[in-house]
């Protein structure tokens, strides 16, 4: 929880705003469920973070996915994204994984040949379509 803060300001390099008490809240949630967050530190300092989970899908069983990897755009290139996956493979190995899966926006295309170079192999291109959900009523 310590690290909320840093995680927060790693996390807006991406595009993907948030407040210390939502994150707070998110990894506390991540506690509860087959899930497990990394942190890279370099002097003394949060440089990375990586999360990954164990899903299951009924149409493709069990599978281990990295669901977000950010490394300080003033500390790419040390190591600390490799060390990261290195960590979340060991963690899926160590929970029966035969493969690791990462999903890459297009967009993000320093992120491509950094996976490519880690031996992961482009399986497929999707969309991805979002949908508002009004909140439920309390009838």
């Amino acid at each position: 929880m310590s690290d909320a803060p840093r995680i927060v300001a790693l996390s807006a390099q991406l595009g993907y705003p948030a407040t210390p008490p939502e994150i707070e809240q998110r990894l506390d949630a991540f506690a509860r469920v087959d899930t497990a967050i990394f942190i890279a530190e370099l002097d003394h300092a949060v440089t990375g973070w990586i999360a990954v989970e164990r899903r299951i899908t009924l149409e493709s069983g069990v599978a281990f996915e990295i669901t977000g990897l950010v490394v300080d755009a003033r500390r790419r290139r040390t190591g600390a994204g490799r060390a990261l996956v290195d960590a979340a493979e060991h963690w899926a190995r160590e929970r029966g994984a035969e493969a690791l899966v990462v999903r890459s926006n297009v967009a993000r295309d320093e992120s491509h040949p950094f996976y490519a170079g880690l031996g992961f192999a482009r399986t497929k291109t999707q969309h991805v379509y979002r949908r508002a959900i009004a909140p439920a009523s309390n009838d």
